[in-house]
């Protein structure tokens, strides 16, 4: 059983966005959205909610009983199209504005109990 949620054209860089998926990598679901829910980041409350749909989709399409049981298996950062922008500086030139998007993953797994 594998659950999975993924968040497309999200206007979060993809390097700031990495940065809050490394914690939550390999944690308990409960652990994890714990640390995104005290991160003080942007895109901690984009993860959070992406979270919290790979922990729906485990319990409405898998049957999970148990989400205690359930832990982030895979968690990744893709990046998406850029936004390109330009800004006026000095001497008439420009300067190139790119504004990254992400494309955000998480893959939730079940932990077999001790008894198994």
């Amino acid at each position: 059983m594998e659950a999975r949620a993924v968040a497309r054209f999200v206007r979060v860089p993809p390097r700031k966005a990495r940065w809050v998926i490394d914690l939550i990598r390999g944690r308990e679901v409960t652990a994890a959205l714990a640390a995104v829910r005290f991160t003080p980041k942007q895109a901690a409350r984009i993860i959070e909610k992406v979270l919290k749909s790979a922990l729906a989709n485990a319990q409405h399409n898998h049957g999970v009983r148990d989400p205690d049981r359930l832990y982030v298996k895979t968690a990744f950062v893709d990046q998406g199209p850029v936004l390109k922008r330009s800004r006026p500086r000095a001497m008439g030139r420009a300067t190139p504005i790119h504004k990254r998007m992400s494309h955000i993953t998480i893959v939730l797994d079940e932990r077999p109990s001790p008894g198994e």
